[in-house]
């Protein structure tokens, strides 16, 4: 009797791992868009949420491709435009509207109003405003897994401004000498605040740094979930093989101000409109469609049931309670209650 030929059972099963897979992608980056949403476009404008708001709106898919290559026991040091690694680890939408109106169920019980926020049982290790300033500060951090023995990674977040600061320089110069086990991923998106990257940087890319400092970087669609997913599985495989830190450059584009007060009037308007064509959940959503990975109306579920979870989260965030003053200076240190 002819044994039958297991190629087609193979390839449905790997189908069905990237269908599966594509689901996730989906979910993270449409919860950290529609969370944005009603942190910028909302709360903040109805005066709840108070000071600095600042989303990833059209990066969302770094965060989620690179967030989902990682292990477990992973580090992330995010920026300020990476949202989804707080949802990809755990923390729960009612504890990001929480954070950012002050309120005690936040991850800083109140004590900010804004994204410094972390959770170290996560691996999430807060925002240092000075984006460049987590840079040291993870190579520290790989460098302690390393003396631990330990196979983790640690995952660093900046922005192409950050990569023209002197102290970015500087750790990516001691992570590469002491062979760090760091991946390094940059959210190009072509603005440091107002300053346009060709007027912070005679070179060309970000990942032309790289070099200079003998590690190996690598240029990726920003907007394209599944390359940056299998860029970053390359990087942390290098990392973790004690390699030394290894460079993903994340072209994108930033598509609103700097923060929510900032009108962007500096940006041109035809580059909104470029980028808008090239929106990383509608080019995983036709890619998804395409491979028959999911139906049109499967997709629409998922929006409906996000917008749903993220109404709750938004009740039950306001029913929060304010912390109380008396608690201001308890858990400053760490071996407190």
């Amino acid at each position: 009797m002819p044994v039958a030929k297991p190629e087609p059972a193979r390839k449905n099963a790997f189908q069905s791992t990237d269908a599966e897979l594509s689901r996730k992608f989906l979910y993270y980056m449409a919860l950290m868009r529609e969370v944005e949403e009603r942190i910028e476009r909302r709360l903040y404008r109805q005066g709840k949420v108070l000071g600095g708001v600042y989303v990833g709106r059209g990066q969302e898919a770094i965060p989620v491709g690179s967030g989902l290559a990682a292990r477990p026991d992973d580090i992330f040091f995010p920026s300020h435009r990476d949202l989804a690694l707080y949802f990809i680890r755990g923390v729960t939408p009612k504890q990001v509207f929480a954070q950012y109106m002050g309120r005690r169920d936040g991850l800083t019980q109140g004590r900010d109003g804004n994204m410094h926020m972390g959770d170290l049982s996560k691996g999430l290790v807060a925002i240092i405003s000075a984006m460049a300033a987590s840079v040291p500060v993870a190579a520290g951090a790989a460098m302690a897994l390393k003396y631990q023995g330990k196979d983790s990674v640690v995952f660093v977040y900046f922005g192409d401004g950050a990569t023209s600061r002197g102290d970015w320089h500087e750790g990516i110069n001691l992570a590469t000498v002491q062979k760090a086990p760091l991946v390094l991923v940059c959210n190009n998106n072509q603005y440091a605040y107002s300053t346009p990257l060709d007027k912070q940087m005679a070179c060309a890319n970000v990942a032309d740094r790289a070099p200079g400092y003998g590690m190996p970087a690598e240029i990726v669609d920003g907007n394209d979930v599944w390359a940056i997913y299998e860029a970053a599985k390359r990087a942390a495989a290098h990392a973790r093989a004690g390699l030394g830190p290894y460079l993903i450059e994340c072209k994108t584009f930033r598509m609103t101000g700097h923060s929510a007060h900032d009108p962007a009037d500096y940006v041109p308007k035809d580059l909104f409109q470029k980028w808008s064509q090239r929106c990383p959940i509608q080019q995983l959503e036709k890619r998804m469609l395409d491979n028959s990975w999911a139906s049109r109306q499967e997709i629409d579920a998922l929006h409906q049931q996000i917008k749903q979870e993220v109404d709750q989260a938004i009740e039950q965030a306001e029913q929060s309670p304010y912390p109380d003053p008396s608690e201001l200076l308890l858990r400053v240190y760490e071996n407190e209650a």
